[in-house]
């Protein structure tokens, strides 16, 4: 064998003394080899670094034991979880996991889906169902199983998440139930990407029953940094009235508020009340801890897992899993401030 060149299984069964067969076994159904054999054969794969040929396997099998993940982008703490989750469940089912980002473009994400059915996988997780239906059709003429998650979509399509429109509805409640009627909201970016939208939604729709016109509730969209929520914050309370309550689309830019609150020389919660949204650990240690909802990512990592790999076995399956959240009332809401121009 030379130096560049791959050991191969016949390799493994000249150092090892044993046949080809024994080898298989021993890497496949190694309880079906007495031990000294298996010690024998293993040293053998060890010292040449040999490694199953992957590729024939999955010819023989049709099946790759890959699942690939497309996501709108690394920077956003929320998928670390769900994804770490989501990982450790398919190891369970001995699939290994390909991720990806979007950037929230379509047209990269059609191409990743692309990549990602030309290495085979067995399935694919995609974030949400914001997308053109001719990416649908692709995975769906390729026959590749593939699901939605961190949100509900349509009759279609399988997905497990939560009602990103409810939870923000239920969260505007709390705030109105404190008096505020001034509201105002930094939303996360929208355009392809309808967790925002349907939290900007949900906020909207909320306010509007209770009185609230939409055009007396402003809302800035921006992008998932602390400088942007800061940003977001300073142009609202520049307004006249400013807002006495700012919901935030996530805890990231929420944290940008309170920051650029401090600098402003404003009290959180006593001047203006601040919530955010996901529950990430920086949420419950910033001072003031943050009044935020909490998404359960792990459960749903979990819960994808298990849906995605009965779709893979073609096993019955429910289309929708929703995951329950929960407001975590801390300390950046209270009351709106006393008016003593009244």
């Amino acid at each position: 064998m030379s130096d560049f060149a791959k050991p191969t299984l016949d390799d493994v069964a000249r150092a090892a003394g044993v046949s080809t067969a024994t080898v298989s076994r021993c890497l496949n159904a190694p309880d079906r080899v007495i031990a000294p054999t298996r010690e024998r054969v293993m040293k053998a794969v060890e010292a040449l670094g040999y490694t199953p040929d992957f590729g024939g396997r999955a010819l023989a099998s049709r099946r790759t034991n890959t699942v690939g993940a497309i996501i709108p982008t690394m920077d956003n703490a929320i998928f670390a979880r769900g994804l770490q989750s989501f990982q450790e469940a398919l190891s369970k089912f001995g699939k290994t996991l390909l991720v990806a980002s979007s950037g929230y473009s379509p047209a990269r994400e059609r191409e990743q889906m692309e990549v990602m059915a030309g290495r085979g996988v067995d399935g694919m997780l995609l974030i949400g169902s914001a997308r053109p239906d001719s990416s649908v059709d692709f995975l769906r003429r390729r026959g590749i199983p593939f699901l939605g998650a961190w949100n509900l979509g349509d009759a279609e399509g399988y997905f497990v998440g939560f009602d990103n429109h409810a939870a923000a509805a239920e969260l505007t409640r709390m705030v109105l139930d404190k008096g505020h009627r001034r509201l105002g909201m930094i939303a996360g970016i929208s355009q392809m990407n309808d967790r925002a939208a349907d939290r900007m939604e949900g906020v909207r729709a909320t306010a509007e029953r209770a009185g609230i016109a939409r055009t007396q509730l402003p809302v800035i969209e921006a992008a998932y940094t602390f400088d942007d929520g800061a940003r977001a914050f300073g142009e609202l309370m520049a307004l006249s009235p400013r807002p006495t309550a700012v919901l935030c689309g996530n805890d990231v830019l929420a944290v940008g508020a309170m920051q650029k609150a401090r600098e402003l020389g404003l009290g959180v919660p006593e001047d203006v009340s601040i919530t955010g949204f996901d529950d990430i650990d920086l949420a419950s240690v910033v001072a003031p801890k943050l009044t935020t909802i909490r998404v359960p990512h792990r459960r749903m990592g979990e819960a994808a897992a298990e849906m995605l790999i009965k779709l893979i076995n073609k096993q019955p399956v429910e289309r929708q899993i929703e995951i329950p959240t929960a407001i975590v009332e801390r300390d950046t809401l209270g009351p709106p401030p006393v008016d003593h121009s009244a």
